[in-house]
């Protein structure tokens, strides 16, 4: 089990590598926001846990396990700003999500995916849910 911290590192690894050939230290730090030292030290943690491939100074590759749980985090990430969106709050979605995504638990991540699906596959749900949101106001 990594921690919020490690799974934020996995899952800008993994979308850095949807774009790019390869991925950097120096990348991750500048989209973190966090020195190079603390990439690194997160980086040779993940590499223990078997998620990525890292020497100092070279490459860093997703392994298959890496490449799995990266696309869980980001897709994760993804239901729940939707989430947000669909229940009408007034919050910066991305940072909200960013929030929530490591505190809750597998069950309740599966339980809001049922949710957002039923509201698409049942929109005059989501529009009497709407219309019970802006007559609240």
């Amino acid at each position: 089990m990594l921690t919020p911290s490690l799974e934020d590192y996995l899952e800008e690894i993994y979308r850095f590598s949807l774009s790019l050939d390869t991925v950097r230290v120096t990348d991750i730090s500048k989209r973190l926001q966090v020195a190079l030292p603390s990439v690194t030290k997160a980086l040779y943690k993940l590499r223990d846990e078997s998620y990525i491939k890292y020497e100092r100074y070279g490459e860093i590759k997703l392994t298959d396990q890496g490449k799995e749980f990266g696309y869980y985090l980001v897709t994760r990430n993804q239901l729940l700003q939707e989430f947000l969106a669909l229940i009408c709050s007034k919050c910066n979605f991305a940072a909200e999500a960013e929030a929530m995504e490591h505190y809750l638990s597998t069950a309740t991540i599966d339980a809001i995916k049922t949710l957002v699906q039923f509201m698409k596959d049942n929109p005059f749900c989501q529009q009497a849910f709407n219309d019970f949101m802006n007559s609240e106001e």
